[in-house]
């Protein structure tokens, strides 16, 4: 029954980021934090909260999935006929924090979807380095 042709893809960038989880979480999970890395957003971390992601392009429907502070945030991202999941998982290391995010859920008729979102997410990791990077 799974025929390739049916394979959902994922979309996965993993950084090591010299700040602790608690750090990381903020940008994570405050609006005003994340609106300068990734989108406007009325974000809240609870779940089933629902939330719009707005940028020039248009807008993403979100539902928050799982909240375990400092380790693990989920949310449901459906835009332009994308139906995915992202899922943060923050892992503490000796010198800071591994930082991994999967986008799940990309069918493989949706190709211009998963290269736009492979280099989408490159570029919001780049601008939550730099968030992450001023002093509190």
């Amino acid at each position: 029954m799974n025929a390739p042709s049916t394979e959902m893809r994922s979309v996965t960038v993993e950084r090591e980021i010299a700040y602790p989880p608690e750090k990381i979480w903020r940008a994570l999970t405050q609006p005003h934090l994340i609106q300068e890395w990734l989108m406007k957003n009325d974000f809240m971390p609870a779940v089933n909260h629902r939330f719009t992601l707005s940028g020039d392009w248009g807008s993403v429907d979100c539902r928050v999935l799982e909240v375990e502070p400092n380790r693990t945030l989920s949310y449901s991202w459906d835009a332009m006929g994308l139906e995915s999941v992202v899922t943060w998982t923050l892992t503490p290391t000796g010198t800071g924090t591994q930082l991994r995010m999967e986008q799940a859920g990309f069918r493989p008729d949706q190709e211009q979807a998963y290269q736009g979102a492979k280099y989408g997410w490159r570029q919001f990791f780049s601008k939550l380095e730099q968030v992450l990077d001023r002093p509190d």
